[in-house]
């Protein structure tokens, strides 16, 4: 057993430290107002399990052990001890590696027991909610005369649940100690992982980097500082892939057993190889397809192909031609998802040909696995969303081929328009005009897109095609041909929107595989221009689902959950077949390695939902239903009860009352039969919470419900919960920061709150 505060001062000594292997800290806030509130009133919080080592070649984080010394490793218990001591110290372990948000600002309420994180609204004035972190370190003392406004019975009840709260550093812990000058540090792995079932399981990656870590301690941190660089430039890399990619500078294998027989030093030395041929494609992709930001550069495997063709070729392509020939072979593996299947399997078989062959040998053998010559066609442009894997093929087109902006008549390239470089995707025909007639798949269709300045694109705003599109011609004639659009003003009209999509196609197929064959034969080499980077930046949310998406995100990100991939297509690993293009996926779970993947799928008639939970992939086809596992989840995390019916707050009785949970019942027969639209939830709320609770609940929530986009795709916003609390008749039922929030949802898209649509 051990005091809490001896655990802490013992991390503050250097005596005890985390072990390289593990991975960072990963809970959010949730669980730490859970593990604050089971401390203080007393319940079990689980053990700690450490290594006692006074081995040299273990690598940690947090410090180094005295010379001679022994030393502690914490092996399970690094989320809680991590919390704690972010709470209690008021700053992260020295070991800490994640978001400190997740234990900053923790409040606790001295009348109803409860933990908090700050909300300004709630606490600001309100001398019953404590900084926890001060309360820890200046002791109850300073609180004796807070409390003046209350009797001295509760100003002593007070004191003495502070008091209670402070004490939680006498806490003893159970531990136990693994012992032993035999211990190796593969044991101590396999330890660790049997110990951790349930939480952060390690990767093949993490114990080959656990074993070179023992000897060139500095190897995660030279990795994460590559990392770190190249997401300041715009591309994001996970460490795993960095890892492989080193692993196949120094050995030539792609399965991270093979770094067992490399030495440090010469892992040290690959790696050092690895970054720079990274630096060398990211330079080449940027200035000569113009694939200057994350979201468009493809196939990160495909790029570890390439370092070890680089690696073979002594670090720099032979000419132009070699170089448009390896991004030629670079551009097809991504978009045939070359690598979506086994991937180490079909990285040796690369590996293998690259070193026989070279880049002609990838390309041929490409081709062979595809079974046919590496063509572009029509129907490839037919995905939708930014997930789409021709997105990229599309931004590639506008950057190289000339695309000029329709404000401006000027080439999208950051030399000519100065100023007004930042780029955003325009939707030839507005969704707004498009969802009375098109499902969601059509709407975004990437055959849809195309790209503008910023200043073009509001200019334009939600105008017709058949509007604003002769204009456009007219003022800066060509300016269409060279996004590839449709000339025919027959196809500009909304009824022939499905047209219009086709033709578009056969001009982005026709011009993709010219510019490609080029690359191939290397006749683009001799005519080229170096791209500078260009900001491409995301619209203004101009539907709901999008604002939706953006707010859940945006939530999870303030619990402390994962950022997720958003717009992604999602691959089966063993054949490679597209499953989904999902709105957001949590490959590590929702918390980095904690859970099963975890994917938000908004349009699941066009996915494989069977395949992906076979996977074991848990799937969510709403974002009312994601978020309402979140708040389950995090209702357990604290040791919460969920919210029962025998709580809500009902006014039976109340004529106002009643008359609003009339109109939410007329809401929901109008939302049927006019609009085709059946919210059953709405009426479960109902029943659960009753008329008010079910609006307040909406109206509170971070982002708009799903029955709210359903109606706005419909065109009918005036059938949600949020223009019937606009009505001014129920106006005494809501507080006017609620009728705001309403209010502002409407207005946002599109729905005076007058009642005029």
């Amino acid at each position: 057993m051990a005091k809490l505060s001896t655990l802490l001062d013992q991390i503050d000594s250097g005596t005890i430290l985390l072990p390289e292997f593990q991975r960072g800290y990963v809970w959010n806030r949730d669980q730490v107002r859970g593990l604050m509130r089971s401390l203080y009133r007393g319940y079990p919080v689980g053990s700690l399990l450490l290594w006692e080592t006074a081995a040299t070649d273990v690598s940690a984080r947090g410090g180094a052990a005295a010379m001679g010394g022994t030393y502690l490793m914490l092996l399970d218990g690094q989320q809680r001890i991590t919390s704690l001591y972010g709470v209690i110290r008021g700053r992260p372990p020295a070991f800490f590696d994640g978001d400190a948000k997740a234990f900053t600002g923790l409040y606790f309420n001295v009348e109803s027991e409860t933990f908090e994180f700050y909300a300004r609204s709630k606490m600001s004035g309100d001398p019953c909610w404590v900084n926890v972190t001060e309360l820890f370190q200046q002791g109850p003392v300073p609180y004796l005369t807070r409390f003046t406004d209350v009797s001295s019975e509760l100003a002593t009840v007070y004191l003495q649940r502070l008091n209670r709260l402070h004490q939680v550093t006498e806490r003893e812990f159970p531990q136990e100690k693994i012992t032993g000058a035999d211990k190796e540090i593969d044991e101590v792995v396999d330890i660790f992982n049997r110990v951790n079932s349930g939480g952060t399981k390690l990767s093949k990656g993490d114990l080959a980097l656990a074993k070179l870590c023992a000897q060139w301690p500095e190897a995660r941190s030279t990795m994460r500082a590559a990392l770190d660089r190249w997401q300041q430039a715009g591309y994001r890399f996970k460490l795993d892939w960095l890892l492989r990619t080193a692993t196949a500078v120094a050995t030539g294998r792609s399965q991270f057993e093979a770094l067992d027989k490399v030495e440090a030093v010469e892992f040290q030395a690959a790696l050092e190889k690895a970054i720079t041929h990274v630096d060398t494609f990211l330079n080449t992709v940027s200035g000569r397809l113009g694939l200057d930001h994350d979201r468009v550069l493809p196939g990160r495997y495909s790029i570890t192909v390439v370092v070890r063709l680089l690696e073979l070729n002594g670090g720099s392509f032979d000419d132009g031609a070699h170089r448009d020939r390896v991004l030629y072979w670079y551009i097809h593996s991504a978009l045939w998802g070359r690598y979506n299947g086994p991937t180490e399997t079909n990285l040796q078989q690369d590996f293998d040909t690259v070193a026989r062959e070279g880049i002609d040998g990838l390309i041929a053998s490409l081709e062979r696995v595809r079974g046919s010559s590496l063509t572009v066609r029509p129907h490839d442009f037919e995905g939708s969303t930014r997930g789409s894997r021709f997105y990229p093929l599309l931004y590639l087109l506008t950057r190289v081929k000339g695309a000029r902006d329709f404000g401006t008549g000027l080439e999208l390239k950051a030399e000519t328009l100065g100023k007004l470089s930042s780029l955003e995707m325009h939707h030839v025909f507005p969704k707004s005009l498009l969802y009375n007639n098109y499902d969601r798949g059509h709407v975004n269709a990437i055959a849809n897109f195309c790209f503008l300045t910023q200043q073009s694109n509001l200019e334009i705003s939600n105008r017709k095609p058949e509007e604003y599109l002769p204009e456009v011609e007219a003022r800066h004639p060509g300016v269409l041909a060279s996004q590839w659009i449709p000339t025919d003003p027959a196809l500009w009209r909304i009824e022939r929107y499905r047209d219009f999509l086709a033709a578009r196609r056969e001009l982005l197929a026709e011009a993709a595989q010219s510019f490609l064959e080029e690359l191939r034969s290397g006749a683009a080499s001799t005519n080229e221009t170096v791209l500078r980077p260009i900001t491409v930046v995301s619209p203004e949310a101009d539907d709901p689902r999008t604002a939706q998406v953006r707010d859940l995100v945006d939530e999870l990100l303030r619990l402390g959950y994962a950022e997720p991939i958003t717009d992604t297509e999602i691959p089966d690993p063993e054949t490679g077949r597209t499953l989904a293009v999902a709105e957001a996926f949590w490959p590590d779970g929702l918390q980095t390695g904690q859970g099963v993947p975890v994917v938000l799928e908004l349009d699941p008639d066009a996915a494989d939902l069977t395949r992906l939970k076979e996977l074991g992939y848990e799937v969510f086809t709403s974002v009312d239903a994601l978020l309402g596992y979140v708040n389950r989840r995090n209702a357990d995390a604290a040791g919460e009860q969920v919210e029962q019916p025998a709580e809500r707050r009902v006014e039976d009785s109340d004529p106002l009352t009643q008359e609003f949970a009339q109109a939410l019942r007329s809401v929901y027969t109008r939302a049927r039969d006019e609009a085709g639209y059946t919210p059953t939830h709405l009426l479960s709320m109902i029943a659960d919470l009753g008329p008010l609770g079910t609006a307040r609940r909406l109206l509170h929530a971070p982002t708009v419900s799903d029955g709210f986009s359903a109606l706005w795709e419909r065109g009918r916003l005036d059938l949600t919960v949020e223009a019937v609390v606009c009505e001014p008749r129920f106006a005494p039922l809501f507080e006017d920061r609620e009728v705001e929030v309403a209010r502002k949802r409407l207005s946002q898209f599109g729905y005076l709150v007058d009642g005029a649509a």
